[in-house]
């Protein structure tokens, strides 16, 4: 076709320069505080102001409420459905230090359900920012929330059950599509997130950089977390729990956490400002920050996955359940672990208790964990794999699993006796020294370990396996130095396999009361 041609069916104006566009005018549907009089300077209480957009963009059927740059002290800000908070680039909410946060609404100990948790866990108005009974809610954009003045909970500060004081930065109740992604919380008080009984929650991008909790996912369904930085050395980073903060017990099920990074090696605020500045040498720290199930497990945890995480400087992996809850259908792989500070993996099946009463002991089942590396585990305490006295933990596999620790072990730790702790927190320090160098495994019913390697940096005496109370128990290419003494003790042992595994000669036992290998 001749370009005439083309012109005669063409119109004129698709050839036309086009004029400069108008600037972005902001959407019906988008609601900026500073027009409902947030000043943002850092000074002002913006509280008002904030909500009065919120309420705007609720009353409007839905929309985003934006944040601006700027620094909007605030006391507690109400979510509302189908609406949207952004946080521009460069914005920060803040947590006034001055009391004036809603009151807890579950302050006093009027029912017997509340007996069952502590404070934190139990209320959620007296937050920074909350929700209760809300659907289609999001928290975006690059911006901060700072908790400075919230309370932690204990030690010095503000009482958290004191009124008017500000307990967490997010706490959400019985809410569902809900979406969190991209913004940084500093100093988050008790915990930088609280979700309770939230169903379609998803977490991405988000970094915590924390006094205490990071994130705590309690009785909730359907959950993603994904790309988060947590750094939380005085308690854990990303933590499942089933409480009976609900008043019921509602399982925490179908869970994926994925992409993330916890440690407890920080000082607070240097994971968010790039620094990574570490305590100073002997200050007294926890350094706790571990991925973690439990202790709250009322209701269980069932079918959650957990990948391609980096665990640093923390109490690394923790599978609790000690209050009643079904625990079944786990899969963790692809997890690296760097000097923890306790056990590697520590999967706990207690009888705490802490619920209504008549409640049956609770169940570990279908646990599967594989590709994992630990490198500067401590001497002291291997992995430990337990059940209580009549309550096996079951259907348990690890494959593909090195564990480099400091070594050192002597005679008098591999002969250390490990209490049995039925009814206690079930924290791993409370087992005292473990006598095995890489796991200590006891009142469990069919566990497999597939190319798992134990490598002492300096020489131990301890087994590299301990067994005790144990039915079907198989061992495929296994290696660990045990320097002299025997690699396997067995105690009270039924049906038990080990082969591929040099210098052991492949080995099948019935039945054995006492024996090493």
């Amino acid at each position: 076709m001749h370009r005439r041609d083309l012109l005669k069916l063409t119109p004129l104006a698709a050839f036309a320069i086009p004029r400069r566009a108008r600037a972005a005018e902001p959407p019906a549907s988008s609601f900026d505080v500073r027009s409902f009089g947030a000043t943002g300077d850092g000074k002002t209480l913006d509280t008002a102001a904030i909500n009065k957009a919120i309420d705007a963009a609720a009353a409007a059927g839905g929309g985003t409420v934006r944040i601006p740059a700027g620094s909007y002290i605030c006391h507690s800000i109400h979510l509302k459905s189908n609406v949207a908070l952004y946080l521009d680039q460069g914005s920060k909410i803040i947590a006034s230090d001055t009391p004036g946060f809603d009151p807890a609404e579950n302050a006093s100990l009027t029912d017997a359900w509340l007996q069952y948790q502590d404070f934190g866990h139990r209320n959620w108005h007296n937050s920074l920012i909350w929700g209760e009974g809300l659907s289609n809610i999001s928290i975006t954009g690059p911006g901060l929330i700072w908790g400075k003045g919230l309370s932690r909970g204990f030690g010095p500060g503000p009482r958290a059950e004191t009124p008017g004081v500000g307990n967490k930065a997010i706490g959400l109740k019985n809410c569902h599509n809900v979406i969190l992604r991209d913004f940084s919380i500093l100093h988050g008080g008790h915990f930088c997130i609280l979700a309770t009984g939230v169903d379609n929650l998803t977490v991405d991008n988000v970094t915590m950089d924390t006094i205490r909790d990071g994130i705590d996912i309690d009785c909730c369904r359907n959950v993603r977390v994904s790309n988060c930085n947590v750094n939380s050395p005085w308690d854990d980073g990303i933590c499942l729990k089933s409480s009976f903060g609900l008043g019921w017990a509602k399982p925490c099920e179908m869970v994926n956490i994925t992409n993330c990074y916890v440690s407890g090696c920080w000082q607070e605020g240097t994971l968010i400002d790039g620094t990574f500045k570490p305590f100073e040498p002997g200050q007294r720290i926890p350094h706790t920050g571990r991925i973690k199930f439990g202790t709250e497990s009322n209701g269980g945890f069932k079918n959650i996955t957990i990948a391609n995480c980096i665990l640093e400087g923390s109490q690394a992996l923790s599978l609790e359940s000690v209050d009643g809850a079904i625990m079944e259908d786990v899969t963790i792989t692809n997890i690296s672990m760097k000097n923890p500070v306790t056990m590697p993996i520590f999967i706990r099946l207690g009888r705490r208790m802490r619920g209504p009463k008549d409640v049956a002991i609770g169940t570990a089942r279908r646990i599967t964990i594989s590709n994992i590396t630990v490198s500067g585990a401590p001497v002291r305490q291997g992995s430990l794999i337990a059940g209580i006295p009549g309550h096996r933990i079951e259907s348990v596999k690890l494959s593909n699993i090195i564990v480099l620790h400091e070594g050192g072990g002597t005679t008098e730790q591999a002969a250390a006796q490990v209490a049995e702790q039925e009814d206690v927190y079930p924290d791993p320090g409370r087992f005292g020294t473990v006598p095995a160098q890489g796991f200590f495994i006891r009142h469990v019913k069919d566990i497999e370990l597939d190319g798992v390697q134990i490598i002492a940096a300096k020489p131990d005496v301890r087994p590299v396996m301990v067994l005790d109370e144990v039915e079907g128990a198989s061992f495929a290419h296994v290696k660990g130095s045990s320097n002299g003494a025997p690699a396997f003790a067995l105690n009270n042992v039924t049906d038990f396999e080990i082969r591929s595994s040099k210098p052991i000669p492949d080995t099948a036992l019935d039945r054995v009361d006492k024996k090493t290998l």
